[in-house]
């Protein structure tokens, strides 16, 4: 007699499929995790050591960026000069 493996809840296969898939909540944790634990890693180098660690192309990770990793992102962007720098406000002269 073969022995049958337990039904599994929703919430656990939620948890399975969780942990086997990458969505924007883990890929997030991750990336947090990887700039808390080193502390000369930026967010950018993260995300490239991310995925070169787990095999995943650059380009397909847009998706998975939150929006308060994206500010991150943004402010470690504007820190190394990769973006242009815009003055929020204008003040004229009268």
């Amino acid at each position: 007699m073969s022995k049958k493996k337990p039904v599994k809840t929703k919430t656990e296969m939620r948890a399975l499929l969780k942990k086997k898939f990458l969505c924007q909540d883990k890929f997030s944790n991750d990336i947090e995790n990887l700039v808390s634990s080193n502390a000369s890693m930026n967010y950018i180098e993260a995300i490239c050591h991310y995925c070169d660690e787990n095999n995943i192309e650059i380009e397909s990770v847009s998706k998975l960026i939150s929006k308060p990793l994206k500010e991150k992102l943004r402010g470690t962007a504007s820190e190394l000069n990769y973006l242009k720098r815009t003055s929020k406000a204008k003040f004229f002269s009268i």
